[in-house]
């Protein structure tokens, strides 16, 4: 094991017990061997039990890719620990692959002295072939070094599954159990939680879910008994790492969800989305359609831009409109985008972003939307634009952009992605009066009196403070008033084609934005003699931090900064930004924030860059700190 065992225990006549600090496992298979269950379970037992944890699931674009292929190799990586982790880790400790194909696509990143766990019975001629082995590495001489486990996963599910009366090929097919079974017990989970799931999941089928249980407990079994395996492993529970309270695991779409939830109930609206399907959005779609009892409306519409027009509809009419999407969608929203900016409407527009350009990486992550948030639309459009930085936070931002939607009457980007999305951290359920008051007041009279003497109402007489012009939910007596894309005159709302006024209406809007009140960015500097500051948005912030953390403990200074709030910036960024020798941004993309910062405050920002669709590693980034550093 590449991870430090930190003490040792052994009862007699049982195995050894080793104890470890963290662990770093991956489940490998086919893109139908339900490594993604098989990864969801071994961390919802790892969170029941207390660790901290981060996973990163790694799944093929296509519903079904081909069997036994490298492009149909399905992953999940799951890394907990007895204290504050960040990121799925860098490499795995554990990788069980359940074919050729898994083993192929995954042992690059599998350190030596690290323990395998073959599934034999899918290592034949025909499937060595396939991804182009003319010798099983089991027998080349290639795995030496790591400690590998052969377990003929198949057959021994079979076996135990004899008593059920399934044909081969449907026993097989919990395979995935055995396997998780057998990590269970290695790594001393909770079993309970997993069988309780198996017989809601098959409730429909009683004999699947016992199937799937007996086939759970035989690995469980197997491990207890076989003598391949010595040796188990404890990692404690990080209870010092967490603040008291009741926590869960959560994905980010799922915190996303929630929040959205959360602010409808602390804004007292309805909350209305109007989504249309798309990687990695999805999830939110599923979860909210779930939740009618809290006022939850939800609209899968024909297209994008039929979603987005829905849910601005709704928003006019008094609800809080979301649309969800990724990319792609949000090229196709943004002609309404623009027309929510030109109405002055409160609307959340989530952006889980997914690499690009086009269809690009469906199902791969990478933070290229920035620019298309800031500057996507035609006109001067400025819109608001934040980015959660965990999955836990996705909850926290979904809270903070419905506020300045609310507040501003302004459209909102928040921008996701799929590392988020789909990645699980634990997270304390907030209580009730730890949520902000979101709650609006409705215009309900005429807010302004004509030189006649007149009462009337005029939709954009503004808020002197926020800017923000009144909401009046269409068929209130009395507010009757038009509104549209055209531009509208300051105050009545009247259509206008005064050049005055539209370069007025356009810095007035733009004043709005830039107006909006976001917290300080805070800088993390503990010495105060750093020369580097490392500036980070989004997702970046596991392995940044986990990398700074590397960098501090071989006794060198840098300082950090992350940015939740990019539009507008927090107001003291640029004073921080000059504090510094040099600043480095790293990014899933081609440097977009950098070139964010260096036009508004002119320094000398330098951009490192990944867009493998995949997170970045944080050895990686402490290299290119280290060198930063080096050449400061």
């Amino acid at each position: 094991m590449t991870t430090s065992a930190i003490g040792e225990q052994r009862g007699p006549e049982e195995k050894e017990v080793k104890r470890l600090d963290r662990v770093i496992i991956r489940f490998a298979g086919d893109s139908g061997d339900g490594m993604q269950l098989t990864g969801d379970r071994f961390t919802s037992e790892t969170a029941s039990f207390g660790n901290d944890l981060s996973t990163l699931p790694n799944f093929p674009a296509e519903i079904r890719a081909p069997a036994g292929t490298l492009p149909g190799v399905s992953s999940f990586q799951l890394h907990f620990a007895d204290h504050d982790i960040l990121t799925p880790g860098d490499a795995p400790n554990v990788l069980v692959a359940m074919n050729p194909a898994a083993l192929k696509a995954n042992i690059a990143d599998v350190p030596r002295g690290a323990e395998i766990i073959v599934n034999t019975d899918e290592f034949t001629k025909r499937a060595l072939a396939k991804v182009g082995y003319a010798v099983s590495p089991l027998e080349d001489g290639s795995l030496d070094g790591y400690s590998v486990h052969p377990v003929p996963l198949g057959t021994l599910t079979v076996e135990a599954l004899k008593e059920f009366g399934l044909s081969r090929k449907d026993a097989d097919r919990s395979k995935n159990m055995f396997a998780l079974g057998l990590l269970s017990w290695m790594y001393h989970r909770p079993t309970e939680s997993t069988e309780a799931f198996l017989r809601q999941k098959f409730a429909k089928k009683p004999d699947i879910a016992e199937a799937n249980i007996a086939a759970y407990r035989a690995g469980w079994n197997f491990g207890e008994t076989t003598e391949d395996f010595a040796v188990s492993y404890e990692v404690a529970p990080a209870s010092s790492a967490f603040p008291p309270g009741t926590y869960r695991s959560i994905s980010g779409n799922l915190a996303l969800s929630y929040g959205l939830i959360a602010a409808a109930r602390q804004a007292d609206l309805p909350l209305y989305l109007g989504s249309y399907p798309i990687t990695p959005a999805s999830d939110i779609l599923h979860e909210l359609s779930k939740h009618k009892n809290f006022g939850v409306r939800t609209f899968q519409a024909e297209d994008e831009i039929a979603g987005i027009g829905a849910a601005l509809g709704a928003a006019f009419g008094g609800s809080l409109g979301v649309t969800t999407t990724s990319g792609p969608g949000i090229a196709l929203k943004s002609e309404t985008i623009g027309l929510a900016v030109s109405l002055e409407l409160p609307l959340l527009v989530i952006d889980i972003q997914r690499g690009g350009p086009s269809t690009g990486l469906p199902t791969k992550t990478e933070q290229a939307d920035l620019l298309q948030a800031m500057y996507g639309r035609n006109g001067e459009a400025p819109v608001p634009v934040i980015a959660p930085a965990t999955p836990a936070d996705c909850f926290t931002a979904a809270l903070d952009a419905a506020r300045i939607a609310l507040t501003y009457r302004t459209p909102v980007l928040l921008l996701s992605d799929g590392y988020l999305a789909n990645g699980s951290e634990p997270w304390r359920i907030p209580e009730t009066d730890e949520l902000p008051d979101l709650r609006v007041q409705f215009a309900t009279q005429p807010n302004h009196t004509l030189e006649d003497g007149t009462e009337t109402f005029w939709p954009f007489k503004r808020d002197p403070e926020t800017l923000a012009r009144p909401w009046a939910v269409p068929g209130t007596p009395g507010l009757e008033h038009r509104i549209g894309g055209i531009e509208k005159a300051d105050g009545s709302g009247n259509i206008s084609y005064d050049p005055a006024n539209h370069d007025f209406m356009v810095r007035t809007r733009q004043a709005k934005i830039d107006g909006i009140q976001v917290p300080d960015v805070e800088v993390d500097d503990p010495s105060g003699e750093a020369k580097v500051l490392v500036l980070g948005w989004g997702s970046t912030y596991g392995p940044i931090t986990a990398a700074v953390r590397r960098v501090r403990r071989e006794g060198q200074t840098v300082a950090q900064a992350h940015l939740r709030n990019i539009n507008p910036f927090p107001r003291n960024l640029g004073e921080v930004l000059k504090r510094y020798d040099k600043v480095v941004v790293p990014e899933m993309n081609l440097g977009q924030l950098a070139a964010l910062v260096r036009a508004k405050y002119l320094v000398d920002a330098h951009s490192y860059n990944q867009v493998n669709g995949m997170p970045f590693k944080a050895e990686q980034l402490a290299t290119a700190l280290k060198e930063a550093i080096a050449h400061g």
